[in-house]
């Protein structure tokens, strides 16, 4: 089992940055994929960001240039650096991996952390 455990989010100022960490554990064979998504009241869930194994990134339209994602293979960790932030960036964001453990290969999700940005 893989666990994810989601930290850095609260409440800022528009203009303002945040730094989201999450750290993956448990029985962990190898990550592909780690990425970032939020979900805001009313709407689905859509993707920030995303970054591969070797460090390739691709991120939504909307964050670019403002946000930043990085991964640590060595501690199966990946962070968020927002910066500028919006109020639109208002939202739960959830932490996702996909990692291969001792049940083979699966998609996991944190437990999301809030993030709100007042203007």
């Amino acid at each position: 089992q893989v666990r994810l455990v989601e930290s850095g989010g609260g409440l800022v100022q528009a203009g303002g940055s945040l730094r989201l960490s999450c750290a993956a554990s448990g029985s962990i064979l190898g990550i592909n994929v780690m990425g970032w998504y939020r979900q805001a009241p009313g709407k689905q869930r859509e993707l920030v960001a995303v970054i591969g194994s070797g460090g390739s990134a691709n991120y939504a339209d909307s964050v670019k240039c403002r946000f930043t994602i990085s991964r640590d293979n060595a501690k199966n960790t990946v962070h968020l650096q927002m910066n500028s932030l919006k109020p639109e960036d208002t939202a739960v964001y959830y932490c996702n991996v996909r990692a291969v453990g001792a049940q083979g290969w699966g998609d996991y999700w944190g437990q999301g952390t809030q993030v709100t940005v007042s203007s």
